[in-house]
């Protein structure tokens, strides 16, 4: 069994609120979620307007599948309306 967990940071320079970075973060966890079937969730930075670190999950039995999987979470994300700052892509062995 392979876990593998994406955390990447993102700048919103269009946000000038916390409901709109909310609206933008929350619908960018729901389509992770929904296209690539993985767990994800907002985990730093939820009270700053323009920043947000995203971590993503994926449990496989194929280590490449998992690398492919997130990768591919990390590209469709870049599509929205964001900056990425850092992205980290880490696959462990259980």
């Amino acid at each position: 069994m392979n876990i593998g967990v994406l955390q990447f940071s993102i700048r919103l320079p269009e946000s000038h609120s916390l409901k709109e970075k909310r609206q933008v973060v929350k619908s960018l966890v729901a389509q992770l979620h929904n296209r690539f079937n993985v767990s994800a969730a907002e985990v730093e930075d939820q009270d700053l307007w323009q920043t947000a670190v995203v971590g993503v999950a994926c449990i496989s039995n194929d280590k490449k599948h998992t690398n492919e999987v997130l990768s591919k979470a990390l590209v469709f994300a870049t599509t929205y309306d964001i900056e990425l700052l850092e992205s980290n892509i880490e696959i462990i062995d259980y």
